[in-house]
C-alpha cells in the first residue's frame, strides 16, 4: 500500500486537489445513512429485525467471497460483455448488494445530488451516466455529463489513467474502464474529471474540483434500482480517501450506532473532524498492514480471549487466510463496514465457542435462521438475568478490543440469542464486520499507517 501512496500524490497532484486544504480547513462531517433506515431508499417497512439480520447475513457470505476472488487474482475479465461465471477468480471494484451504508455526494456544475452505495472494500467513484442505452434500470435521473461545464474525460495516455486495474483506450483515446463481478454483473465507462462536493453536517458545502470518477455508459447485473452508483473508500489510488490525500491529512472516521438504531445519524469524517474528541478513553491503535491488493485495510489478528475464561484463542496467520503474497504482509483479517458479521477461521470460532458455552449458563438452542452456530434460549427469568461474558479481539501492537454483549452477541429470533461470528472456512478470509464495530470511533490515519478504535455512543455524538 505504501508505493500507492507516492502514485496518488502525484495524480493528485495533476488534478489540482492540493490546493484545496483551505477548502477543508478544520475538517468536514457527513451523514452515513444505513440501508435500512427510513430514510434509505431500500428500507422496507414491513420487515423484521430477524429477517434484516437474515439478508445482512446473506450479504456478508456473498461479500466475503467478493473479497477472496479479489484477493486470489488482480485480473479483470477482458470483455464485460461475456462476464465470468459465479466461480471464476478476478478483481472487481463492484460489490452489488452486498454494501449497508449509503452517503449523498454532489457532482457537476450545476451540481446534481447523487446518493450512491459507501465502500471501504472498493476502490472506484462511479456514477450512472447518459447516455446509458445498455444500462440496469435506474429510479433516480442518470448524471448528464454534457449538462456539466466542470466534466472532461480523462485521456487514455494520462498517468492516472494507468491507476486503473482494468482499462482500455476508447475509439477517441478516451481512457475506458471495465470492471466486473464474478456473479456477471459490470460497469463499462470513461475515467473523467469532475467537481465533487458534499453537504457536511452544519450546513456547509465542500467542494473537490477535479475529482476522477468513472462515468458509466454500459451497466448490467444484479444491480438495484435505487443504486446510483458507489463510492470507493478502500485504500487504492483512485478511492476518494486517496485522492483528498492532504486535503483530509489522509485520515477519515465513521461511528456506527448499534444495530437496533438503524434511523439513528452514522457520521463519516474527515480530516481534523476523524480525530478524537472529549478525551481518547479506551483507544487502542494497531498497524495497518499493507496487503493485496491494496484496496482492502488489513490488520494482524493475533489471539482471542473471552473473559472469565482461561488462555486465549490463537488465530491462524496470514498464510492459512491469504495465501497468495501472505509472505510480503502480516494481516490475517480485513476490516469493513460493509460486512455485517464477523468471520473467523473455523478452528478459532470452535475454541471461541467452547469458552462461551462454558460461560454462560443457559440452555443451548438451535437458530432458527441456521446463520449462528452458538445460539441459547433467553427466554423467562433466567435468560433476563444471565450473563454474556466480553470478547476481547487482540491485534498486533497491543491493541485489545473488548467487545461487549451488544457487540458479541444478536438475537437471531425471539428469545434467541446468538454468538455473532460465523466461519471463514470455505470462503478464505477473515472479515471484522459492522456489528463488532458499532460504537466504536474508528478512525483511518492512511499517513501513519494505523487504525485507532475509542468505545462511543455513536448515536449521541
Amino acid at each position: 500500500m505504501a508505493s500507492s501512496v507516492v502514485v496518488s500524490l502525484l495524480i493528485l497532484s495533476a488534478a489540482g486537489l492540493l490546493p484545496l486544504l483551505a477548502y477543508s480547513k478544520g475538517g468536514f462531517s457527513m451523514e452515513l445513512i444505513h440501508r435500512d433506515s427510513p430514510k434509505s431508499p431500500f428500507y422496507d417497512p414491513t420487515s423484521t429485525a430477524h429477517s434484516r439480520l437474515k439478508a445482512a447475513a446473506q450479504r456478508s457470505r456473498a461479500r466475503a467471497t467478493y473479497f477472496r476472488q479479489a484477493m486470489q487474482k488482480s485480473t479483470l475479465s477482458e470483455s464485460p460483455a461475456s462476464a465470468p461465471a459465479a466461480d471464476d477468480n478476478f478483481y472487481s471494484d463492484i460489490t452489488p448488494n452486498t454494501f449497508e451504508y449509503l452517503m449523498s455526494i454532489y457532482l457537476g456544475s450545476p451540481a446534481e445530488k447523487i446518493l450512491a452505495i459507501a465502500d471501504t472494500g472498493s476502490d472506484l467513484i462511479w456514477i450512472q451516466c447518459k447516455p446509458c442505452d445498455e444500462c440496469y434500470h435506474q429510479s433516480a435521473p442518470l448524471f448528464d455529463p454534457q449538462a456539466s461545464s466542470t466534466y472532461k474525460v480523462v485521456s487514455c495516455e494520462a498517468e492516472s489513467c494507468s491507476a486503473l486495474p482494468q482499462g482500455s483506450c476508447g475509439s477517441e483515446s478516451q481512457c475506458e474502464y471495465n470492471y466486473a463481478y464474478g456473479d456477471g454483473s459490470f460497469v463499462d465507462g470513461f475515467l473523467s474529471t469532475e467537481t465533487i462536493s458534499f453537504d457536511s453536517i452544519g450546513g456547509r458545502r465542500v467542494q473537490f474540483p477535479k475529482s476522477f470518477f468513472g462515468c458509466t455508459h454500459r451497466s448490467n447485473g444484479t444491480f438495484d434500482e435505487n443504486d446510483g452508483g458507489l463510492v470507493g473508500l478502500g485504500g487504492g489510488q483512485l478511492s476518494l480517501i486517496r485522492q483528498l490525500g492532504s486535503a483530509i491529512d489522509n485520515k477519515f472516521s465513521y461511528c456506527l450506532p448499534s444495530a437496533d438504531q438503524t434511523s439513528a445519524t452514522s457520521r463519516l469524517n474527515f480530516g481534523s473532524n476523524a480525530d478524537f474528541r472529549g478525551g481518547s478513553n479506551g483507544a487502542v491503535t494497531t498497524p495497518l498492514i499493507p496487503g493485496y491488493p491494496d484496496t482492502f485495510y488489513f490488520l494482524s489478528l493475533e489471539q482471542i480471549s473471552v473473559s472469565g475464561q482461561a488462555g486465549a484463542v490463537n488465530v491462524k496467520p496470514a498464510a492459512s487466510t491469504n495465501a497468495k503474497k501472505a509472505k510480503d504482509f502480516g494481516g490475517n483479517i480485513i476490516i469493513d463496514s460493509g460486512t455485517t458479521l464477523t468471520l473467523i477461521d473455523d478452528e478459532a470460532l470452535q475454541s471461541v465457542t467452547s469458552k462461551v458455552v462454558n460461560s454462560v449458563k443457559l440452555p443451548r438452542v438451535t437458530d432458527p435462521e441456521g446463520v449462528f452456530s452458538l445460539c441459547f434460549d433467553v427466554s423467562g427469568e433466567g435468560g433476563n438475568n444471565a450473563k454474556f461474558p466480553d470478547i476481547t479481539f487482540h491485534f498486533s501492537g497491543g491493541a485489545a478490543v473488548v467487545l461487549h454483549k451488544s457487540n458479541a452477541f444478536i438475537e437471531s429470533a425471539t428469545n434467541v440469542l446468538c454468538l455473532a461470528l460465523i466461519s471463514s472456512d470455505g470462503i478464505g478470509i477473515n472479515i471484522f464486520g459492522n456489528i463488532a464495530q458499532q460504537n466504536f470511533h474508528i478512525e483511518y490515519d492512511l499517513g501513519a499507517m494505523q487504525l485507532t478504535l475509542a468505545p462511543a455512543d455513536c448515536a449521541n455524538l
